[in-house]
């Protein structure tokens, strides 16, 4: 079986990096080129085709997280992500995981809502009995607005509804349960409602108003659960400030949002890289931290009976691999590969896995000598190169901006004229 514990992956040159991906995914001489694109691997007239007043395409860095093994499976993970240090802090998460076996991690079948709005109804006892008598009716005539889902024993399953009382009056709101398969669902969970709301208009005497589907998807749970060892954590002081750490985020809103925001750093990275709505992800992500009224942490830590600390993540995910983006982006097509997920389940326990692994490196790292230490120093090299340092010259400018404890751009911009001046020689390195 492929591994994805690759050794000091990050100190290979680019070729070698290439090189070991292709090797672990299999990947084609034309997929392996399609990652060496620097024009980020769609045309303009692709682009064009994608959005509308297109007038370019705009590139984010593309890395892959290593050490991922979930469900006894190894998993070289693609992350596409601007912000410096999240793909090391999700490998160092995941070996640290590894230890004990990896992330364990469980996926709820591909169920998607859909919502139709019903307004000006006279009698809402009858309108909903109307809709209890007529749903196999109005299930047969969602069902068949696609040509493939009832053929694999998937489609509109269920109707339920609710009544919503607002300023304006009570309404009506009637949910189609649908089995989306492998697919994220958005586009076939708004043709069946657009197809049913008129039937529902006549059997309820009401006036359908908005028909999509719901975002926040608490029928596609995913969780995810990874015991890190004690000592490799850093030992009991550590475990316990983590835990620490976690009961700060889960009991302020002010932490809660940036300990969740780090979560997501890890799970719309993967969301990005595969071509998922991440817009969707994470306003469902954000909905589920406050469903007790109280804006939470999304992850909980705790301890094992042995003293390790044992993280989990539970989020709604609704993600495909089949439709969208997914299947059209190159880019996307190959990281799809490179990840090796057969499945819509399957893609999502590793999006959820990644923000676990993520954010216990978050945590850790705040909990012991904070979070800056690795961060400006990745920081740091894109202040240089943005300075216009070449290569070799980026490495002297940031080592002397951490020295002096003078991250900024305006200093990168001082040390680089120094080197091209000669007034500024590097110290050499110690033997």
């Amino acid at each position: 079986m492929p591994d994805s514990s690759i050794s000091k992956f990050f100190e290979k040159s680019r070729k070698e990096r290439l090189d070991a991906v292709a090797s672990f995914a299999n990947l084609s001489d034309d997929e392996s080129s399609v990652l060496q694109d620097e024009g980020g691997g769609i045309s303009f007239e692709e682009a064009d085709k994608m959005v509308e007043n297109a007038i370019g395409t705009f590139s984010l860095p593309l890395g892959v997280a290593t050490n991922f093994k979930i469900n006894g499976k190894d998993y070289l993970v693609p992350m596409v992500i601007e912000e410096p240090s999240v793909i090391a802090a999700a490998s160092k998460g995941a070996k640290v995981a590894r230890i004990k076996g990896g992330f364990e991690v469980s996926a709820n079948e591909s169920f998607s809502i859909g919502q139709i709005q019903i307004l000006d109804i006279v009698d809402h006892s009858a309108a909903i009995s109307q809709i209890q008598n007529n749903t196999n009716e109005i299930l047969r005539l969602a069902n068949s607005k696609s040509n493939t889902l009832p053929k694999m024993g998937k489609g509109a399953k269920e109707i339920s509804y609710k009544e919503i009382k607002t300023p304006s009056g009570t309404m009506l709101i009637v949910e189609l349960l649908i089995d989306v398969g492998d697919a994220m669902g958005a586009n076939v969970t708004n043709t069946m409602c657009e197809a049913v709301s008129p039937l529902i208009e006549k059997i309820t005497g009401g006036r359908a108003l908005l028909r999509i589907l719901s975002n926040y998807s608490t029928r596609r749970m995913v969780k995810a659960k990874a015991i890190f060892e004690k000592e490799a954590v850093g030992g009991k002081r550590v475990v316990d400030n983590i835990i620490s750490a976690f009961e700060f985020a889960d009991n302020d809103v002010y932490r809660a949002v940036t300990h969740n925001k780090g979560i997501m750093n890890g799970t719309i990275a993967v969301a990005n890289a595969v071509g998922q709505d991440s817009r969707a992800i994470e306003a469902a992500a954000n909905a589920y931290a406050v469903q007790d009224g109280r804006y939470r942490s999304l992850t909980k830590w705790s301890k094992d009976d042995d003293g390790n600390l044992t993280g989990i993540l539970e989020i709604p995910l609704s993600v495909g691999i089949v439709g969208g983006i997914a299947n059209v982006h190159p880019v996307a097509k190959v990281c799809r590969k490179i990840l090796g997920a057969a499945s819509a389940q399957e893609l999502a326990c590793v999006m959820t896995a990644t923000g676990l692994a993520q954010n216990y490196s978050a945590i850790r790292a705040l909990a012991t000598e904070g979070i800056q230490k690795g961060h400006m120093r990745l920081h740091a090299r894109n202040l240089a190169a943005a300075a216009g340092a070449t290569t070799d010259q980026i490495d002297e400018i940031v080592q002397k901006m951490i020295e002096e404890k003078k991250i900024s751009l305006d200093r990168a911009k001082e040390l680089l004229e120094q080197i091209q001046t000669c007034d500024y020689i590097p110290k050499k390195p110690k033997n």
